[in-house]
């Protein structure tokens, strides 16, 4: 039977541990393509294919740590390496130079009349081809160049809009990196806490272990208890249901013994006087009747002996008192959780004081964890914000300049398209191709200056033009080279990965690792969103197992709970005496033999007194002595009204005994099957009691305890894979590189090589410009000489020469 007490499946429900709450980031701008992007790039990798010279820029920084001078091959390198922006920028330079000189000397070319200065234009037949050819390349021309010059302002805008929502992209990196930054201690103090919610959970168990395990050790008993119990209370019911029964018959019994005495009292007198009447001598023919009289009797014993003997034994069970023995088993039952309560107060004090050291075991993972360098980039970022505060007006009028001079260039490009576009409509809308070209319209000469206009003011800004184009050209180009395309390719993160990249730096070091963390490491980790636990290999400073290791602490808790008894007091449901008597009262239940009433009320029913009275009148009349005669018919009389009573008195009270009879029996007859319950149930609880209470205590005492203890296993699991999975995760360190490569190439770098490569493309197209626009402004300038060409001369052949040989 011990065996058979099985543990309960599971421990009471506990609190889950929530998750540990992610901080909610702001959304940043994602990266974009600038309209000539593709342009710019394809032009930026024909002038530097190289890849980034990591080796290169290693020495360069070993030198500078040396505090050496930039050694000779170390610049020589550099400028193989940058040859192509070289090249680049000598023909800017170039440039720059020869535009200004060749437009002077242009200049002063054309005042001597020379280079197309002299107003004379020369016709032929190919003239107005020649126009039209020069026309329609000018036009492409300068298609070409306002093309450009509408990007510029493109990318002008651009280069505002990039600077205004470069304050707000950063200012969104720096929140969400404050937001991480801020998040994982709490998130830390968040395991933390759940440890002391399941510390105190645990206390407030063993707090409560009298109601907790005394329940579940009163559920074990309740399965024979309960039954033993409830037949006891249905034995106690039956039994007084008895006593009031038994009463009620006796009360019964009693009224008819009085009433049968008195009849039996009535009949005897009468009886004597018949016999004494009939003994007389001058009673003719009494004597042959007086034996059949001497015959006549009533029974009216009542007295059965069953009924008393079962009297004596109700009488003995009312005096045992079962309600009391109810009582009795009742307050043992529930007295328990009470026991339990008393005989584990040591063990409860000295498990709490236990449950203090795990507390303080498991909050030293908040001092284990170096967050104080957390704190320091805090206060970084916060300066770093207010200074962007207390420069954003001088950046934003930096802009308002910029914005302004960028503005400026491309309307000074504009008025050079504008001078080329006027030349071109005005110079074909006056013109007559046979007009003579000294008589051209103003309208056809107002273009050819327009376009001379055009030329002249190419040859007065393009080489200010091009010193933009160079200096933009070179930061620009640059920038991109060096920083946004090595790091879209990952050369960058490579070159970041080298040892020794930043002098004096050593992220492994300062954080006390064995190992060396390098910034792609972790770029590469947070843009997994990985936790800090792997990113900062941060299980190289932390033992999380043995942080999390409580089991020294639930050792010694489970040893005490072993050392504990928990001794419950022996009862006693039953003493052998009330068992006595209980199977006496069954068995004189059992013997109980209503028959001898049945038999008594048959033979009370069968008398009949009328018989006999009729007789005495027969001898009455054959009397002849009047004496006699009125003796004998007086006697006749009386045992009629003795027969009346038992029909009218005895009969009823009879039949209302029987009533009480058969309620008595059906009562009666379930003491003795009620009595066996009871006695069956009571001993299998009392050997259930005697057998197996202390093994129901020692095993449900484990089981509480397991239920504690296995709080804390759960505690542990749920810690271990949050520190190590959850807390902390850099997603938004990556997301803050990103932002500021976005801002910087994807915004910033991208939209000022789009500038200074549109600018740069309207100069190129500058030189083919001015020489169309030059040479188409003749055909359109009124001239100052005159040059006739007839196109219908008729020319009359030659007649040969002819040789004659003789």
């Amino acid at each position: 039977m011990a065996q058979s007490v099985s543990p309960q499946a599971a421990c009471p429900a506990s609190a889950a541990p929530q998750s540990v709450p992610q901080p909610q980031y702001q959304d940043t701008e994602k990266d974009v393509m600038g309209f000539l992007e593709g342009f710019v790039h394809s032009f930026l990798q024909t002038v530097q294919p190289n890849a980034l010279p990591k080796d290169l820029i290693l020495n360069t920084l070993q030198d500078a740590d040396r505090m050496q001078q930039l050694r000779p091959e170390r610049l020589r390198e550099f400028l193989v390496y940058d040859v192509g922006f070289l090249v680049c920028t000598a023909i800017g330079v170039l440039y720059i130079v020869l535009m200004p000189i060749v437009g002077f000397f242009l200049a002063c070319c054309r005042c001597c009349g020379n280079c197309g200065g002299k107003m004379y234009q020369k016709q032929t037949s190919s003239t107005n081809c020649h126009r039209r050819s020069l026309y329609w390349t000018a036009f492409g021309t300068t298609s070409i160049i306002l093309a450009g010059n509408v990007c510029m302002f493109i990318s002008n805008k651009d280069i505002t809009v990039s600077v205004d929502q470069s304050q707000v992209e950063l200012n969104k990196t720096i929140n969400n990196i404050q937001f991480f930054l801020t998040s994982v201690p709490q998130q830390i103090d968040k395991v933390v806490n759940e440890s002391y919610r399941t510390v105190e959970e645990v206390s407030r168990n063993l707090d409560a272990i009298g109601p907790q395990l005394g329940k579940e050790i009163q559920e074990k008993f309740r399965g024979t208890l309960d039954p033993a119990l409830q037949w006891v209370r249905l034995l106690d019911q039956e039994t007084v249901n008895t006593s009031l029964q038994l009463s009620k018959l006796k009360s019964s019994v009693t009224q008819l013994q009085s009433s049968m005495n008195h009849l039996q009292d009535n009949f005897t007198a009468v009886k004597n006087r018949i016999l004494q009447t009939l003994s007389m001598a001058e009673c003719f023919g009494c004597t042959s009747k007086k034996p059949e009289l001497e015959k006549l009797t009533l029974d009216t014993d009542l007295n059965i002996p069953s009924l008393s003997e079962f009297q004596s034994a109700m009488d003995e069970v009312n005096k045992t008192n079962l309600p009391s023995k109810i009582k009795e088993m009742e307050d043992y039952f529930g007295s328990i959780p009470q026991r339990v309560t008393d005989e584990t107060k040591g063990i409860v004090q000295s498990s709490k004081k236990l449950l203090g050291d795990i507390k303080t075991q498991i909050s030293q993972v908040t001092d284990d964890i170096p967050l104080s360098s957390l704190t320091n980039v805090l206060d970084f970022l916060g300066q770093l914000q207010s200074e962007m505060v207390k420069y954003t007006p001088e950046i934003e009028r930096a802009e308002e300049i910029r914005s302004g001079v960028c503005l400026a260039l491309c309307c000074l490009v504009l008025l050079v398209v504008v001078c080329y576009l006027l030349g071109l409509v005005l110079g074909p809308i006056g013109l007559s191709p046979k007009d003579d070209p000294t008589e051209r319209s103003c309208t056809t000469d107002c273009g050819g200056t327009f376009l001379m206009m055009g030329a002249g003011f190419s040859f007065l800004f393009s080489w200010l033009f091009m010193i933009v184009v160079t200096l933009l050209f070179l930061l620009g180009g640059n920038a991109y080279t060096l920083i946004c395309r090595p790091w879209n390719n990952g050369q960058l993160l490579e070159l970041l990965a080298t040892p020794g990249i930043i002098p004096g730096y050593d992220l492994g070091q300062s954080l006390g690792l064995k190992t060396n963390i390098t910034i792609p490491d972790i770029y590469r980790d947070c843009k997994q969103n990985q936790p800090l636990w792997t990113t900062l290999h941060l299980y190289e400073l932390i033992n999380l197992d043995e942080v999390l290791n409580v089991s020294k602490y639930t050792e010694q808790i489970q040893q005490e709970f072993e050392k504990t008894v928990i001794t419950l007091p022996s009862v006693t449901l039953l003493s052998p005496e009330l068992k006595e008597q209980l199977s006496n009262f069954s068995s004189k239940a059992s013997n109980l033999d209503s028959s001898v009433f049945t038999e008594k009320m048959k033979n009370v029913s069968n008398i009949n007194l009328n018989t006999t009275a009729d007789n005495l009148d027969l001898l009455a009349a054959a009397q002849p002595k009047n004496v006699i005669k009125k003796e004998l018919i007086n006697e006749a009389r009386d045992l009629r009204q003795i027969q009346a009573e038992i029909e009218t008195i005895i009969i009823p009270q009879l039949e209302n005994l029987n009533s009480t009879i058969k309620s008595f029996g059906s009562v009666a007859d379930k003491i003795n099957g009620t009595v066996g319950e009871v006695l069956s149930n009571v001993g299998i609880a009392q050997d259930f009691l005697n057998t197996n209470t202390t093994q129901i205590v020692r095993t449900e005492s484990r089981k509480f305890l397991g239920c504690q203890l296995g709080y804390f296993i759960v505690y542990a699991d749920w810690a271990n894979l949050t520190i190590t999975q959850q807390v902390g995760r850099c997603g938004p360190v990556a997301g803050a590189v990103d932002s500021v490569d976005n801002i910087l190439c994807s915004h910033v770098a991208e939209s000022l090589n789009a500038f200074w490569f549109s600018l740069g493309w309207c100069m190129i197209f500058f030189i083919p410009g001015i020489i169309f626009s030059m040479k188409l402004a003749k055909y359109y300038r009124r001239m100052k000489h005159s040059d006739a060409f007839d196109d219908h001369l008729i020319m009359n052949p030659i007649p040969r020469a002819h040789t004659k040989f003789t």
